[in-house]
């Protein structure tokens, strides 16, 4: 189903369609109207130029995003790939013990 959002972004009134709730709808204008913002303060450029470098800004943050997020993947496919060698190790040392248990008797 979807859902018709009336936002605001940079003074301009917008009707967007998608299939996310309004809440979400409402965050992601609410970040976009953030970051025209912040070109247009800086810079004394038109609403068409600050949309453009703020979509530049909001994809350099995505990318950034993205590679931090293969990072953290990468980082936790080592720890899971370290923890299963010390639980063979672990597992391996309880059969030795249990054979020089077994030996002392």
């Amino acid at each position: 189903m979807k859902n018709r959002v009336a936002v605001t972004i940079a003074g301009q009134e917008y009707t967007l369609v998608g299939t996310e709730d309004a809440g979400y709808t409402e965050k992601v204008a609410a970040h976009v109207d953030e970051k025209v913002r912040e070109v247009l303060e800086g810079a004394r450029v038109s609403l068409v130029d600050g949309a453009v470098l703020a979509a530049v800004n909001i994809a350099d943050e995505y990318f950034k995003e993205v590679e931090a997020a293969e990072n953290l993947r990468r980082q936790l496919k080592e720890y899971l790939e370290e923890a299963t060698k010390l639980k063979l190790e672990l597992s391996e040392a309880k059969r030795e013990i249990f054979k020089l248990e077994n030996k002392k008797q």
